[in-house]
């Protein structure tokens, strides 16, 4: 059987926004993925990039001389997703390390289906589109048998891979090579947990939040078709696991790790209310209760989802809010409504579920009166917290398919903290990323976070200036960039 060292490419060091927040999860599709090759026999490795200083370990790993090296990245982190730039460059150093140690490499991620040359032109030999668990199943065998098969033999009849051929970007598998064609493999393996320093988790946990949390994902997928969500690993499909299952795990985790929290990682938690009954009664059943936080949809919190919830044990509800504007929502294809949205805070709190919402700026389109209507919407919600980003156009979308021809040399942010507008938007990068300081700080008063403000009056009235202050600037930068003469 195969020496193999599995790794992945999200080094937390390399963003400073993540590094502030301290809340790092080990890569779950990566142990997964580790986990099945162990069952299979295959002599493996581990490297885990989260919590390194940098690649010295990798490279004492690649010492040892494994045969083949699988960069796989974790499909349940947004910020693989997002594929940002400084995660490229590490990933591709990686490979063309591995390749100069001698292994043959195979990659894998949402970066890696979208944009698949820079890898293999790092030194990949493969590089797999969408989950890529079924390819790669037909993958090692041959290399099993033949460490030393060409790439050509291979690759050969493989579906759901790009490859190069003479210098010449090859796709297997998918319409037009489309990775969002690829096979899923119905279940997946329990994750590989014993090989992750979780102590070295803990301790960043417990030091910045004082509590430890771990991930899991009880779904792989989302079957909704907003226009600017990228789906490059499980495409429209949504699978989910039994609800005994997902709580045997929980029930492991809280016995071996004693975490104090679960971030479940799925695009949507839970979907049916009858599912999330079940998962309530095979938790309690286990013992295996937990708190837990989720990623949710406005229109999917009726009264008896929201009694679920609280029961299975959620303490805190993600929802992708997006905007105040009901005109940006349908260009969005997000469909849900502001009532929606209004009522499902209403109800989850009224469950004492908290909640918090993800706000999207500068979709295209986007105008003054729908900034803020969002404001408007934070005002009249009132939820316990907010994530504010904007537009990201990521390849495969109807978005990034409408705004490509105004996309600069930028493709990807440097960071998460970023918020480059990589297309024309209505307003300046500075301006959104002005705006997402000041929802924050509206949120924070609401909530009556202490401040050097001395009471509620007052810091609404040096709130209601600055965002005039603002609007009057970004209004005479428009302006002045319409009239130059005016202003020489």
């Amino acid at each position: 059987m195969l020496s193999i060292l599995v790794c992945h490419s999200y080094f937390l060091r390399l963003d400073q926004k993540q590094i502030s927040r301290a809340k790092p999860y080990p890569p779950l599709a990566t142990l997964q993925v580790v986990s099945a090759l162990r069952k299979a026999g295959h002599q493996v490795s581990f490297f885990d990039a989260m919590l390194a200083t940098g690649v010295d370990e990798y490279h004492q790993r690649l010492r040892h001389r494994p045969q083949l090296v699988l960069l796989y990245e974790d499909n349940f982190n947004f910020l693989s997703k997002m594929c940002l730039a400084t995660m490229r460059r590490a990933a591709c150093d990686m490979v063309a390390a591995a390749r100069a140690a001698g292994a043959r490499v195979i990659a894998a991620g949402p970066d890696v289906s979208d944009a698949p040359q820079p890898y293999l032109r790092a030194g990949a030999d493969v590089a797999l589109t969408g989950e890529g668990l079924a390819a790669l199943a037909e993958l090692l065998p041959r290399l099993d048998s033949q460490p030393d098969i060409p790439n050509e033999d291979l690759v050969k009849g493989v579906p759901d891979i790009a490859s190069l051929s003479a210098g010449k970007l090859i796709h297997a598998g998918g319409p037009a090579g489309d990775p969002r064609g690829s096979r899923l493999v119905p279940e997946v393996s329990l994750a590989a947990w014993d090989l992750v320093d979780m102590e070295s988790y803990r301790s960043v946990w417990m030091k910045a939040h004082g509590f430890f949390s771990l991930n899991m994902a009880a779904s792989r997928g989302c079957s909704f078709r907003c226009t600017w969500c990228a789906k490059p690993i499980w495409g429209n499909q949504y699978l989910q696991r039994e609800p005994a299952e997902v709580a045997a795990e929980i029930a492991y985790l809280k016995r071996t790790f004693k975490p104090d929290h679960i971030w479940f990682a799925d695009d949507i938690f839970g979907f049916r209310v009858d599912w999330v009954a079940e998962f309530a009664a095979a938790t309690r059943a286990a013992g295996a209760q937990i708190p837990f936080s989720i990623q949710t949809r406005a229109d999917l919190i009726s009264e008896r989802m929201a009694h679920a919830l609280r029961d299975a044990g959620c303490q805190e509800a993600w929802i992708g809010a997006e905007s105040g504007s009901q005109r940006v929502l349908d260009a969005m294809n997000k469909g849900t409504s502001i009532a929606q949205i209004l009522t499902a805070r209403e109800r989850l709190k009224a469950a004492g579920i908290r909640v918090g919402f993800f706000i999207q700026l500068g979709y295209s389109g986007e105008q003054l009166g729908d900034i803020l209507a969002t404001r408007d919407l934070l005002t009249t919600a009132q939820p316990d917290e907010i994530g504010v980003s904007v537009s990201y156009p990521l390849p495969g979308t109807k978005f990034y398919d409408s705004v490509k021809s105004q996309m600069g040399i930028k493709t990807h942010w440097q960071e998460s903290n970023d918020l480059e507008m990589m297309f024309q938007g209505t307003y300046t990068s500075n301006f959104y990323r002005a705006v997402r300081d000041l929802l924050h700080d509206q949120v924070a008063m609401q909530l009556g976070v202490p401040s050097e403000r001395n009471d509620h009056i007052r810091a609404k009235t040096m709130m209601n200036q600055r965002w005039q202050t603002l609007l009057q600037d970004e209004l005479q930068h428009r302006s002045s960039a319409l009239h130059p003469a005016a202003t020489a």
